[in-house]
C-alpha cells in the first residue's frame, strides 16, 4: 500500500471517493465515543469484514452510512476486497496480514481525524 498521504492524494482525484464527508451527526458520534473507541471499531470492522480470504457478500459488506468508519472506508476505497485490490493491489482471496490491517486502519483514522478538523 502507498503512504497515507499518497493514498489520499490519489483518492481525491476520484469524483466518487472525494464526495464522502463526515456529517455533523458522524462528527458528534466521534466526539462522544472518543477517537480510541472509533479506532477499536475500525480495527474490528477491518478484521471481521475485510481480513478474511473469502467474503461471501464482498462489495456489499460495508454500509454507505451509519458509522463514521463506514464513511471512511468508502472514502478511502477500503470498503471491500475488490476496492482494496483495485486501489492498492491487495490480492484477492488471501487473508489480510496484520500489517495490512494496521495500514488500512491507520488510513481510515487519518481520514477521520482530517474530517474532524474541517467545518
Amino acid at each position: 500500500m502507498a503512504t497515507v498521504e499518497e493514498a489520499l492524494r490519489r483518492l481525491e482525484k476520484s469524483d466518487f471517493r472525494a464526495k464522502f464527508r463526515l456529517s455533523v451527526k458522524d462528527k458528534q458520534y466521534v466526539r462522544e465515543k472518543g477517537i480510541d473507541v472509533i479506532r477499536n471499531h475500525a480495527e474490528d470492522f477491518v478484521r471481521s469484514r475485510l481480513a478474511p480470504a473469502n467474503i461471501p457478500n464482498d462489495t456489499k459488506q460495508t454500509p454507505m452510512r451509519g458509522h463514521p468508519v463506514f464513511i471512511a472506508q468508502h472514502a478511502c476505497a477500503c470498503c471491500c476486497r475488490k476496492c482494496l485490490n483495485k486501489w492498492y493491489k491487495v490480492p484477492m482471496h488471501t487473508p489480510l496480514t496484520e500489517e495490512q490491517q494496521n495500514k488500512i486502519v491507520n488510513l481510515l483514522m487519518y481520514w477521520i481525524e482530517k474530517q474532524m478538523n474541517t467545518d
